[in-house]
Parts: C-alpha cells; sequence; structure tokens
C-alpha cells in the first residue's frame, strides 16, 4: 500500500534491506541509476531501509574477477592490447556506475615522459540487461510501496533507461568529453579559474573502454580545509559553470557527484571528469527556464506560474497545497540568485537551504497531478548538486551578477518581451 503509516512487510526489517541491497548490487547499473533519479527527490522521503539499500550499492561494487578484465581488454582493444601500455594496474583504484577505472602508463610521446592514463573498463553485459534490471526494479520499488504516486515512478525509470543507454556508449562519452573541453579551455572565466578536463586518448576507447589522461587531485569535498577565499572561488566557479552549461551552450554534464571535481591543492587546478551523463537542451526549453529562473530570483510569482503552465510543470487543475509547494521551492532555489538589500554574499551552509527545500518537495510526491518536463529530472539533479557542493564548500558567494550577465546576453525566440533587468 502507499500508505506510509503501514510498514511494507517488504523492506520493514534491516534483513530485507539487505536482501534488497544484495539484489540491487546484482544490477547495478540500473540501481545506481535509480538511486542517482530517486535521490534528487530528496532521500528523507525514502523509507530508511530503502535509503540504506541504496547507499549499500553506491559504496560496494565487486570487482571484475581478473579473467573476465582481461577477456574484456583483450575482446575490445585486441590481442596484443598489453603491448599498448607501459603498464597497466590491474587492480581497479575506482568503481564506475557500470564499469571500473584502472591506472596505466603509456609509452613515451614525443618529449620521452610517459604518459599517465585511466582506463574505464565496462561491466560486460550491462548495456544488453537494462532493460530487464529497471523492469525488475520498478516492480521491486512498486511491490515494496516505497514509490509515492507523485513521484510518477514510470516516467523517473524511462528517464533513467533512456540516460543508462547513452552512458553505456563510450564513444558518445568520447565525443562528450571532447566537447566539453572545447567549451571549458576557450572559456576565459574558467580558464582563469583553472578548470580543466583532460583530454581523451582516442585510439585506446572503444565502445566499452575509454581512455583518458590521468588528473591529479582528490574529490572536491574533501577541501573544506582550504581558505575561505579559495573555497569562494572554487564555489562561484562551479556556479558560473553550471550557468554556462544549462543557458549559453546548452549542453550539460548532468551527474554533479563529488567524485567528478577533482582539486589539485599543489596548483589549485579543478579538473572536470565523467562526461558519459551530458546531454543537450532545446533552445525552446532554455528560454523558457530562463524566464522561471529570473522570476524564482526575482520572487516574481505571476511570471513563474504563467511560464510553469507554459512548460507543463502545472496543469491548471492543482489544489492550493501544491501551488504553494511549486512557488515556495521556486523561490527557495532562487535564493542565492536575489538582490539583496545590504548587498551581501549568499551564504550557502548557514542558509539552511537545502533543508527549506526538502521540506517542500513533501507536498510535489502527494499533491503533484502531472511529471515534469523530462528535461528537469537531470536539470533539477545538476542544480541541487552545485547548491551541495557551495554548501559543503561553505561558500559565501554572489551569484545574481552571473545570471544577470545572461539575461543580458540572452536572444529569447519565444516571441515574449525579453525580461527586465
Amino acid at each position: 500500500s502507499n500508505n506510509s503509516n503501514k510498514k511494507s512487510p517488504v523492506v520493514a526489517s534491516d534483513a530485507n534491506a539487505d536482501r534488497l541491497a544484495a539484489s540491487l548490487c546484482r544490477m547495478r547499473g540500473a540501481a545506481l541509476k535509480m538511486g542517482q533519479m530517486l535521490s534528487i527527490q530528496d532521500e528523507s522521503l525514502l523509507p530508511p531501509a530503502l535509503s540504506r539499500a541504496l547507499q549499500q550499492v553506491r559504496q560496494g561494487a565487486d570487482a571484475m574477477p581478473k579473467k573476465q578484465l582481461l577477456a574484456q581488454l583483450e575482446k575490445h582493444l585486441g590481442e596484443d592490447w598489453k603491448d599498448r601500455f607501459l603498464t597497466f594496474d590491474d587492480l581497479p583504484f575506482a568503481a564506475a556506475s557500470i564499469g571500473q577505472v584502472h591506472r596505466a602508463t603509456l609509452k613515451s610521446n614525443q618529449n620521452g615522459k610517459q604518459r599517465d592514463v585511466v582506463v574505464k573498463v565496462q561491466y560486460p553485459g550491462v548495456a544488453d540487461s537494462i532493460d530487464s534490471d529497471l523492469g525488475n526494479l520498478t516492480m521491486l520499488v512498486k511491490m515494496t510501496g516505497l514509490a509515492p504516486k507523485g513521484l510518477f515512478i514510470d516516467n523517473v525509470i524511462r528517464v533513467g533507461r533512456d540516460e543508462l543507454k547513452v552512458e553505456c556508449h563510450y564513444l558518445t562519452e568520447m565525443k562528450h568529453q571532447q566537447r566539453f573541453q572545447q567549451l571549458v579551455h576557450s572559456d576565459t572565466f574558467l580558464s582563469q579559474n583553472k578548470f580543466v578536463v583532460p583530454s581523451v586518448i582516442s585510439d585506446l576507447t572503444t565502445p566499452q573502454i575509454i581512455t583518458s589522461e590521468f588528473a591529479p587531485g582528490g574529490t572536491i569535498d574533501k577541501v573544506s580545509g582550504l581558505s575561505q577565499q579559495e573555497r569562494n572561488r572554487i564555489g562561484r566557479a562551479i556556479f558560473y559553470l553550471t550557468i554556462q552549461e544549462l543557458f549559453v551552450w546548452r549542453f550539460m554534464q548532468t551527474d554533479p557527484n563529488w567524485g567528478n571535481f577533482l582539486y589539485d591543492i599543489g596548483t589549485g587546478t579543478t579538473t572536470l571528469i565523467d562526461f558519459g551523463a551530458a546531454r543537450e537542451y532545446s533552445k525552446d526549453f532554455v528560454d523558457g527556464y530562463l524566464r522561471i529562473v529570473w522570476a524564482n530570483a526575482n520572487q516574481d510569482e505571476e511570471t513563474l506560474m504563467e511560464q510553469s503552465h507554459r512548460m507543463g510543470f502545472l496543469t491548471g487543475q492543482e489544489n492550493s497545497i501544491m501551488l504553494e509547494a511549486h512557488k515556495q521551492s521556486g523561490f527557495t532555489l532562487g535564493e542565492p540568485f536575489q538582490q539583496r538589500s545590504n548587498g551581501e554574499p549568499f551564504d550557502f551552509r548557514g542558509s539552511k537551504i537545502s533543508t527549506r527545500l526538502s521540506e517542500k518537495s513533501s507536498a510535489f510526491l502527494r499533491h503533484r497531478l502531472t511529471p515534469p518536463p523530462e528535461e528537469v529530472y537531470t536539470l533539477h539533479r545538476k542544480l541541487a548538486g552545485a547548491y551541495m557542493l557551495c554548501i559543503k564548500l561553505g561558500a559565501v558567494v554572489h551569484t545574481r551578477d552571473l545570471l544577470e550577465t545572461v539575461i543580458r546576453n540572452h536572444t529569447f525566440e519565444d516571441g515574449l518581451e525579453p525580461p527586465k533587468l
């Protein structure tokens, strides 16, 4: 039943949670994708057992047995694959959702230096089992009564399935990474802030193996020991990057987990990695969404509601609880961009913004009448990720000017009056 007062028999106990986690681990790629799709909806709403099961899946991935790894390498890079590397570390140093990552070095290039690389090898059979795994997962979640009606779980799964299918194609990921590298490296602000994207080694990349330059540094959530000034710089640059991706490039890396930003303390360089989950947004969608963000930044209820109906966020049949939740969560998301009378920067951690956002989301799950436009799944995951990163960094930054610059330079093609600055 969907009634949260009754304990769901399937996941009520810890033993069941462990069993659930074990079956989720066997469908790791699909389970992680589903967890990623649901975590943007706010994990505090999921029953603790399911949250815990998803947490276990995130942490534990069994490495491929060595024999299987070598078979994958031979199948995709050829029998002589070993000759193409100087060294190759058989033990993975990281797990990806649908593969594992190995350190390696390549024979010297022009200057005689060896080149450090990372090789991501896809688990065999992942791509073929997406449909059945996600089907089984949907059944599990429905059986356990864990999916509130307003979650529109079938939609969540459908969007997740499409994303996962794209992520299984490492040649597509290579194209995304090359495109991102070009965009990031040709952007003056990002270059000044030492944001970089590693090069892909295209002749060691196939549909199931991708080889990139090794990037030094640790995940960005470890930088809490840096000076406030440096944390502010990184936070503001991440916000700038997010706004560029959505409104200017209309091409976004949609997996904002901390592991995809590597920070090198020695040089202050931030490396962006993992472009499997990148996607384009249509001009039409971006024009409309930019109006919504600007309305939120200015607490302009009329434009927010008008535009939300126009874009299909609302049907016009919603009850007052849902409309109020829609408005409040929009305005809360807009807070970093609001004009503050004292001209103070926005304190991400001090503002408790994430707590207030999750308070709003339970109303969505109960009263929402229509699933959001499907672009929104990836988009809100990305925005939530940027906010969470800034909270983790303890960043206190101005962001309104970044949005104003975008509005000033944006050509709206939707036939409506451009927004007033």
